[in-house]
């Protein structure tokens, strides 16, 4: 997300090589453990950081499911936070991986408590399962848990079916295969603006089309706009005592950073969902201020207006859904304890060294010198770079230059092209 934005440290976990290998035993056929249908899961994140906590606020049950369908016990990416769903004698059937805004907050260290929305999507299982929801810190250790026995015929799930919102798509691809769902949802148009949101999303998909490994996969990816009308024109700006009546609430000025846009209403977003099929959002906010977040497998949210628009929309569904950590960094060093150097940060863009293996390793040409000099950028287009995750030492990342880097590149760089890649293939093959 647009980091430079705040100030706080994100957590981290193990490395996308452990994470992808923690399975259960041989995964069994989806269909013969799960219905075609969608559990969502709303959670309650709430408490301070020294005394963090989960709680379970609903469930909502709908028709279809437009996750994978193989794979289930595995994640591509550790992730902040994770979701596991084990049978009755302790199999893993399925696991997923997320960020929340919540893991931010707990990073600043506020003493005062505070709740965040966080719903997480599963399939329905046909049989009486364990849900289990684990909050990690920067040092990989679980610091929030709950667990929770789920029954599909529980007459408390909310069951709903059908669609609220008109939709648009966007774009649909040939894939014969599974494909990636995204939905675009508008933050701030108005009824008689839907038209305005509609070109927003085209411009978007075709940005993002216009990035590899997107545009060579792009038969992979469904966009789909859904015509959620605000009360209220444009965004509320806190910082100018200007509030507005939108769908989702979303707001600048997040932990008083003016420009990091975010989404409270996360529930909103989900209902709002509710009957299309979609696996990963990104909000388009009617604003012309710079500014948005991407907080991966939650959401994306951006500005629209802004002339900037494109390459901030990229960038943080480099975030959102690729799960890339920022590769800039700060030369007064303001935040270079953002990432503990004696532990791998989950995002496989950047690295402390401290399993370098599991990251662009493969990458990297013989001869190579580690740090890599930016003035020898050119020999070496994958090198290990200091400067990353916002710290000027200590952390490294894979280019001189990448679209996770700075605006002015149209382009990710090949470690983070070939991360996206694998992680399109985990969810596609």
């Amino acid at each position: 997300m647009l980091r430079i934005l705040k100030l706080l440290r994100l957590t981290a976990a193990v490395t996308m090589t452990a994470a992808a290998a923690v399975v259960s035993q041989a995964a069994e056929p989806f269909d013969s453990v799960f219905a075609d249908s969608t559990i969502r899961i709303d959670y309650v994140l709430a408490g301070t950081t020294r005394a963090p906590s989960a709680a379970v606020r609903r469930t909502v049950a709908t028709d279809g499911w437009a996750g994978r369908r193989h794979n289930l016990d595995r994640l591509p990416l550790a992730g902040n936070d994770r979701l596991t769903v084990t049978s009755a004698n302790g199999d893993t059937l399925y696991r997923t991986s997320f960020s929340s805004l919540y893991n931010e907050w707990l990073a600043l260290g506020d003493s005062v408590p505070r709740a965040f929305e966080h719903s997480v999507l599963m399939p329905m299982p046909r049989h009486p399962v364990t849900v289990t929801l684990d909050v990690l810190n920067p040092r990989h250790e679980c610091v929030a848990s709950v667990s929770h026995r789920f029954d599909p015929e529980d007459i408390l799930i909310q069951r709903s079916a059908a669609a609220r919102h008109d939709t648009v798509m966007i774009h649909s691809g040939n894939y014969q295969g599974p494909k990636i769902r995204f939905a675009f949802l508008p933050e701030g148009f108005r009824a008689d603006e839907m038209d305005s949101f509609h070109a927003y999303a085209r411009r978007a998909v075709d940005a993002l089309f216009a990035h590899e490994p997107f545009g060579e996969l792009r038969e992979r990816f469904d966009f789909v706009a859904v015509d959620v009308p605000s009360v209220d024109t444009g965004v509320s700006r806190p910082s100018e005592n200007d509030w507005r009546n939108t769908a989702f609430s979303s707001h600048f000025s997040t932990f008083y950073s003016d420009r990091y846009l975010t989404v409270p209403n996360v529930f909103a977003m989900h209902d709002a969902l509710t009957g299309i099929p979609y696996e990963h959002i990104v909000v388009l906010a009617n604003t012309d201020t710079y500014g948005g977040g991407g907080i991966y497998n939650e959401y994306t949210v951006t500005n629209t207006g802004n002339p900037k628009f494109e390459p901030v929309v990229v960038h943080e569904i480099g975030h959102s859904f690729g799960g890339l950590g920022d590769e800039y960094f700060y030369e007064t060093d303001v935040m270079n304890d953002t990432y503990p150097l004696d532990v791998e940060p989950w995002e496989p863009n950047i690295t402390t060294l401290v399993d370098f293996q599991g990251k662009w390793k493969h990458l990297v040409k013989d001869g190579t010198p580690v740090p890599t000099p930016s003035d020898r950028a050119a020999e070496f287009p994958v090198g290990v770079y200091e400067g990353g995750g916002y710290s000027t030492h200590g952390v490294y990342r894979p280019a001189d230059v990448c679209r996770m880097r700075i605006n002015e590149i149209d382009h990710f760089c090949p470690a983070c092209i070939d991360a996206l890649r694998r992680l399109i293939l985990f969810y596609t093959e």
